[in-house]
């Protein structure tokens, strides 16, 4: 078969090269100080419909402005995405990182069809050997424990899996080569059973954080080492004593320092150049720096990555959630109590590359939404949905650089839709439309009735929720009441129902139920 084609929105009428002249001149005049506009104008949705017929726009940290997306090759895009180092439990934060990538995953396979998207494990680490030695185990049941955990979170928040899982240990004779390469090319020396990258060989270095070298060196806490040429310079390879995990190589037996190991692994999957490479605000520096480095010296000068995506912290009380603050939420544990489409609301709900502030108002609110969302689909659960294109305001949000919020705004619009339809047919195609929106998104993945019944919550924690043969029971000793006219009785029953958080709604079908939100 044919590569697919990027899909284009035809019912705009406008060229791409049009509709991008257009779209500026339009979005110019949205973003003047004195235009104030509402999401809603008919002004603002026809900026999306013409925006819809544009190419992707992505923020790039290496140029510092946002770029239309071209990928190298169209018929597979290829995107790498920092995964988890596996020795403890990933907190919200992280899952930020994961469910951001995952919307621009699904944006990109919808546009494109084709998407080689990497996210690695990583799984040689200090952490990870000091967990080991803390719990008196062997290294691969830490690693194996929580890259499975990791695994099992995200997908509870709605996480595609990627197209590969490098892990690092798999990958050591690619760094080990790698290494070899960057020596013989005058980048990197050994010196005391260590292999280190000289900095200042690479006269690029700093470009992609657009740091100065007294900040790069503050920003890194780097290591004071008689055996380093010049301060900034950063391990490749450490030697390993007996108890710590080690591989044999050309500088004697260690372990590979931690930016190698993504260069390798990006190498292998891929090549020497891919289309995105992303992760959070933190890693640019130095992590994603190191990595420029590294492999743009070992390839002969071409480029790690046309596009560089970074998303914003989480805070907390406007404080950076990191695990040395001891201020961090762990996405297990959100997930026993809060349903997952509800946690990913929350996080989608700011722009990925702005800072966002955690909160339990923001989980409540987010979980709110989705009750209402679902409900209005029970109640046209009758209604065969058509299948319905994703509509044009949405990509146009998403298209701008993942404009999360706008494109959720754009989900009222469509629920407004939903609940004022006059006949079936205009249901069936505001339920295809509101579907659509949420596959692309990553919500309204549930049934609708078993998520107002269970809270969207799964397993254990949606069976310790209530108990719904007793809830059952009770509606049907309800309905007996009022048919014998016993309404007191009746009054009686709707209460204890009341009382275990259950919502009760008579309509013409029956008596339905909901979790009360």
């Amino acid at each position: 078969m044919p590569p697919r084609k990027p899909k284009v929105n035809q019912s705009v009428g406008i060229s791409a090269p049009h509709s991008g002249l257009l779209c500026g001149v339009l979005r110019g005049f949205c973003n003047q100080p004195w235009v104030r506009l509402s999401p809603n104008t008919p002004f603002h949705r026809l900026l999306g419909l013409v925006r819809s017929a544009m190419s992707l726009i992505l923020y790039n940290t290496l140029t510092r402005r946002k770029e239309a997306f071209q990928p190298a090759d169209p018929a597979r895009v290829t995107m790498y995405v920092c995964g988890p180092t596996v020795y403890s439990y990933a907190h919200i934060g992280n899952a930020r990182s994961a469910v951001a990538f995952d919307v621009l995953h699904r944006l990109l396979k919808h546009t494109y069809g084709n998407v080689a998207y990497a996210r690695n494990i990583t799984d040689v680490d200090d952490k990870i050997n000091a967990a080991a030695k803390a719990q008196n185990v062997p290294i691969t049941a830490i690693t194996d424990k929580f890259a499975q955990i990791y695994r099992d979170d995200m997908a509870g928040l709605g996480v595609l899996p990627p197209t590969a899982e490098p892990y690092a240990t798999a990958h050591m004779g690619e760094i080990i080569s790698m290494i070899g390469r960057l020596i013989t090319s005058g980048h990197a020396y050994a010196a005391e059973g260590h292999v280190l990258f000289h900095v200042p060989a690479f006269a690029d270095y700093g470009k992609l954080s657009g740091r100065n070298m007294d900040d790069m060196i503050a920003g890194a806490r780097v290591e004071v080492a008689p055996y380093k040429k010049d301060a900034a310079d950063f391990v490749l390879w450490k030697p390993s004593t007996d108890d710590l995990p080690g591989w044999e190589s050309p500088w004697g037996r260690g372990r590979p320092g931690w930016h190698i190991e993504c260069s390798a692994m990006i190498a292998k999957e891929f090549g020497p150049t891919i289309d995105i490479h992303g992760g959070g605000n933190d890693l640019v520096f130095p992590h994603h720096e190191n990595e420029v480095a590294q492999s743009v010296c070992a390839h002969g000068g071409a480029p790690l990555a046309r596009f560089w995506l970074h998303n914003g912290f989480l805070t907390m009380d406007k404080e950076k959630m990191s695990k040395s603050l001891g201020n961090v939420l762990l996405a297990h544990d959100i997930l026993k109590t809060t349903p997952g489409e509800a946690v990913r609301w929350a996080l989608i709900s700011g722009h990925y590359r702005q800072p966002m502030d955690w909160s339990d108002d923001l989980l409540a609110q987010s979980k709110k939404t989705l009750d209402r969302l679902y409900l209005a689909l029970d109640q046209v659960k009758h209604i065969e949905a058509v299948k319905a294109d994703v509509p044009a305001p949405v990509l146009a949000a998403l298209n701008d650089d993942l404009n999360t919020p706008i494109a959720l705004a754009e989900i009222a619009n469509l629920l407004h839709k939903l609940n004022t339809a006059a006949t079936d047919a205009e249901k069936a195609q505001a339920k295809g439309e509101l579907l659509a929106t949420g596959a692309l998104l990553g919500v309204l993945q549930q049934d609708p009735a078993a998520w107002l019944k269970g809270g969207g919550l799964k397993g254990d924690a949606a069976s310790s929720s209530v108990d719904a043969a007793h809830v059952e029971d009770l509606i049907a000793q309800r309905n007996a009441a009022r048919k014998a006219k016993n309404f007191k009785e009746a009054d009686r029953l709707r209460d204890a129902i009341a009382a275990l958080g259950v919502v009760i709604e008579d309509r013409a079908d029956g008596t339905h139920w909901r979790m009360a939100g």
